[in-house]
Parts: structure tokens; C-alpha cells; sequence
């Protein structure tokens, strides 16, 4: 077996010849590095550049399209505001106007009303004027009536004297009617007269009775009594049966020894033109004296 020795290797500083190529190669490759790194700063650069222009524009659209959107909801806004309130101020216009016009009319109405007012007050003023200067007369008729008609009691009472002292008046009938009304009732009216021998009342008992040539009908009369003197009228309404039809009236009237029957023919229930329509509408009956026929 053969052992063989090997030589051992010192280590030596290299030669410049072989130091200068790997310091070339170092270079070159360092060089190469900042070579890319500076193309990729370059790059990295113009993309930074190329976002960033990008991210502005972007935010510019943006600004822009909020400032055209602000300036469209602006104008429109406007427009409808201005609409609104063209058309609100249109409408407070009308009805003003209209307001206007209603009010006009209302004065002219209150004018016409003050006029036609201020007139009817003219008129009242002169009606009671008018009013007051009939009242006047009136109460000077009335005053010379109650004159008059105390001259005229004062002339009955002289008359009434001289025929009590000539011995009184008999018993006798001044005026009788009978006069139709509806609902086949009829209104009977007597005037009598007497004066006793003295002067004092006298009892008069009346009954009043319907003939035809077969019946009669005594009709009820209300009050049958009376005291007369001087003159008594009497007054009353009678509803006649359905199936009677008189041809005569009979008055009989009794005071005392005294007594006067008088016939009537019934030609006295004549129609008359201003009968009433019913019993209703009656009004009381007429006081006046009965003319004689």
C-alpha cells in the first residue's frame, strides 16, 4: 500500500490579473442593478405620475360632475321655486282680485242697502208723521163725538120725559131683518121700543118662530128676556134644520098686560152678495139700527 503525501496548498494573494476581471464583472453587475432599480424607479415613477394624473382626473370628474349636479339641482330648483311661487302669487292674485270684486260689490250692495234704508226710514218718518197728524184727528172726531153724542142722550132723555109724561110708549117693533150665512145658518136682528108710564124698565119676553103651510120651528133664542126702556136691539144666529123651508117669521113679544105678534114674509132671508165662505170667518154682529121696510 503506497501512502502518498499531498502538498500542502498556501494560500497566496491572487494576481491583479485575475482580481481585475471579478472586479469588472462586480461592477458591471452592480452597475446593471442600478440600471434596472433606476428604469424601475422610472417606471414606478411614471405609473405613480400616470395614477396620480388618473386619481385627479377622477377626482376632477367628480368635483365637476357635483358642481354640475349642484348647478342643475340649482336651476331646476329655481325653475320650480319660481314656478311655484309664480303660480302661488298667480292664485293669491286671483283671489285677491276676486276678493276685490266681492268686496266691491258687497259695498255697492251696502250702499244700495244704506239708500234703500235711508228711504224706508224717510218713508217711516213720514208715516208717522202722517200717523200722528190722523192720531190728532181722531182725537178731535172722537172729542166732538163725545160731544155729539151727549147732546143726542141729552135730546133722548128730553123726548123720554115728554113720553113718559104723555103716558109712556107702547110696546111695538122698530126694525127686523133676518139675513142668510153659510153652512145654512142665518143671522136674525130686532130693534124694539117701549117706555112705561113710569119711566122705569120693563120685563119683555121674545120668542121668535118659522111657518111653512104644515110646521113650525120655534127658534132658540139666547137671552129670551129683556129689560127695555127705550130702545132694545136684539141680536142673534140660528142653524136651520135641513128639511124645513119657512115661509113666514113670527115675533111675538110679551111684557106684561102687553103683547105684539108680527108676521114676516121670509122674503127677508134674501142672499146677500158679501156672505162669507164659512161659520169661521164671520165677524160679530151688526149693532147698527134696522131700517124699517
Amino acid at each position: 500500500m503506497h501512502v502518498k503525501t499531498a502538498k500542502r496548498l498556501c494560500s497566496q494573494p491572487a494576481c491583479s490579473s485575475c482580481q481585475v476581471p471579478l472586479s469588472n464583472n462586480f461592477a458591471f453587475k452592480t452597475h446593471r442593478f442600478d440600471s434596472i432599480i433606476t428604469a424601475n424607479n422610472r417606471s414606478y415613477s411614471r405609473l405613480n405620475h400616470h395614477e396620480t394624473g388618473a386619481s385627479t382626473w377622477l377626482l376632477a370628474l367628480f368635483v365637476a360632475a357635483i358642481l354640475v349636479t349642484a348647478v342643475v339641482g340649482l336651476v331646476f330648483g329655481h325653475k320650480l321655486g319660481y314656478q311655484s311661487g309664480y303660480y302661488s302669487i298667480k292664485t293669491e292674485t286671483d283671489k285677491a282680485a276676486v276678493n276685490g270684486k266681492q268686496t266691491s260689490q258687497e259695498l255697492k250692495d251696502l250702499r244700495i242697502s244704506q239708500k234703500v234704508l235711508a228711504n224706508q226710514v224717510a218713508t217711516a218718518k213720514q208715516e208717522l208723521e202722517i200717523s200722528l197728524a190722523n192720531l190728532d184727528d181722531l182725537r178731535g172726531i172722537q172729542s166732538a163725538l163725545k160731544v155729539e153724542n151727549a147732546q143726542v142722550a141729552q135730546l133722548n132723555d128730553l123726548y123720554a120725559n115728554i113720553i113718559v109724561e104723555d103716558g109712556g110708549m107702547p110696546l111695538q117693533v122698530l126694525g127686523a131683518k133676518i139675513e142668510p150665512l153659510p153652512e145654512n145658518a142665518f143671522e136674525y136682528g130686532f130693534d124694539i121700543g117701549m117706555l112705561s108710564s113710569s119711566g122705569k124698565e120693563r120685563s119683555v119676553l121674545v120668542s121668535l118662530t118659522l111657518l111653512n103651510d104644515d110646521d113650525f120651528v120655534e127658534v132658540p133664542l139666547e137671552p129670551t128676556r129683556y129689560s127695555v126702556k127705550g130702545i132694545e136691539r136684539i141680536r142673534g144666529r140660528f142653524v136651520m134644520p135641513t128639511s124645513f123651508k119657512p115661509l113666514q117669521m113670527k115675533l111675538s113679544l110679551k111684557s106684561g098686560d102687553q103683547e105684539v105678534d108680527q108676521l114676516y114674509d121670509w122674503d127677508l132671508g134674501a142672499m146677500v152678495d158679501d156672505m162669507p165662505l164659512s161659520l169661521m170667518d164671520l165677524q160679530d154682529m151688526d149693532e147698527s139700527p134696522i131700517e124699517p121696510e
